[in-house]
């Protein structure tokens, strides 16, 4: 079993008088990750499955006898997909507040469901965490770096979701399209109750065609044939429900930055190319670039979530078409970033940016030196 990152964190964090929240996509290993914690206490331990109708109800109450007859005297207890209880959040309120020997876990498929729910009852009363398909740092604690190399043309078609990763192309293919499934028709349409699944395939088909390029909303409406307003919407809820996220444009000093739009990149390089129905070899692609900067961008974000770091991150493009991929800011610094899958391609410097932005370096990550930027 690959060991996740998040759980010694996690652990620190046990006992403090909070609510742990784990956040994360279906098929993440949130239950698994939560009873692995929960083997470390033994029978004082207790794993709620809260889809179940009996459990859900049990749970659906403020009245503390009610709750501590239910739950008895366990000292940890996970409430595994939490947003299935209404008003979870008044419920994780009143045990922390008359429970305070009692350790709750919390876990969610859905952020925005369970932040609407707990995030005004709980406030100062938790700690958040989420969890992301395995990572490279994840999968590199059994392998050998040059087991990697030779894994990364499979990693940028299929991705890295514990049930699909190391799998025969053929299960690969069957597991994301499970997983896609439940993406898009049981978290996305079932819990923010959207009822044009149409425009939401379509829009996650042009995001997936557009991965890592420069949209905006009224681009995207215009080709969908939609409300501005609605694009957004949607959007705004694929992102809350972790099947894709945004950079936002870097934007200080020059009158010709550009400031207004965004990338979009996927969580993971298997949905996305899931959803254009397309794992064909690198070699036989036109898309390795993009799958490329998709899989860098995404795996450096869990790599800084993984261990409890949160620069601002963004893109950067000036209306005269100068450009870098990626940027963080951290203690004050800036660091440029650009990707390229070939390592003898050519990149120019990016003077205007450097010289505009003292405090700042620019470095390129390409296959041959990728692993000193996401380790």
């Amino acid at each position: 079993m690959i060991r996740r990152t998040i759980q010694d964190h996690i652990m620190k964090f046990l006992f403090r008088g909070k609510v742990i929240i784990l956040y994360g996509a279906r098929r993440t290993g949130k239950t698994t990750l939560s009873k692995v914690i929960l083997s470390e206490f033994g029978d004082s331990a207790r794993y709620i499955n809260c889809e179940i109708l009996q459990y859900r109800q049990a749970l659906q109450t403020t009245n503390t006898a009610l709750l501590n007859d239910f739950l008895g005297n366990y000292r940890i207890i996970v409430l595994d997909e939490a947003q299935s209880i209404p008003d979870i959040g008044l419920t994780l309120k009143v045990l922390v507040d008359t429970r305070p020997d009692l350790q709750i876990i919390a876990t969610g498929s859905s952020s925005f469901d369970m932040a609407q729910a707990i995030s005004e009852p709980l406030t100062g009363r938790s700690r958040t965490f989420t969890l992301y398909p395995f990572s490279l740092s994840e999968i590199s604690q059994d392998s050998h770096p040059v087991d990697w190399d030779a894994r990364l043309d499979n990693i940028l078609r299929f991705g890295m979701y514990p049930d699909v990763y190391g799998q025969t192309d053929e299960m690969a293919i069957e597991e994301l399209r499970d997983i896609a499934t439940n993406y898009l028709y049981k978290d996305v349409l079932q819990y923010h109750q959207l009822k044009r699944s149409d425009l939401l395939f379509k829009l996650l088909q042009a995001l997936a065609f557009q991965m890592g390029h420069e949209v905006s909303y009224g681009e995207l409406a215009r080709l969908l044939g939609e409300n501005h307003h609605t694009v957004r919407n949607y959007v705004e809820l694929l992102e809350k429900s972790f099947v894709i996220y945004r950079l936002g444009s870097f934007s200080r000093n020059l009158r010709k930055e550009i400031s207004k739009s965004f990338k979009v990149y996927f969580m993971d390089n298997g949905i996305r190319n899931s959803l254009i129905n397309n794992y064909n070899p690198l070699w036989q692609r036109d898309d390795t670039g993009a799958l490329w900067e998709n899989f860098c961008v995404t795996e450096r974000m869990k790599q800084l979530h993984n261990n409890r770091k949160f620069p601002n991150r963004y893109f950067w493009r000036t209306y005269d078409r100068k450009e870098i991929d990626y940027i963080e800011e951290s203690g004050g610094e800036l660091s440029a970033v650009e990707f390229k899958w070939n390592p003898a391609a050519k990149v120019k410097k990016p003077v205007e940016f450097l010289e505009s932005y003292q405090k700042s370096g620019f470095t390129v990550v390409h296959r041959d030196n990728y692993r000193d930027f996401l380790l």
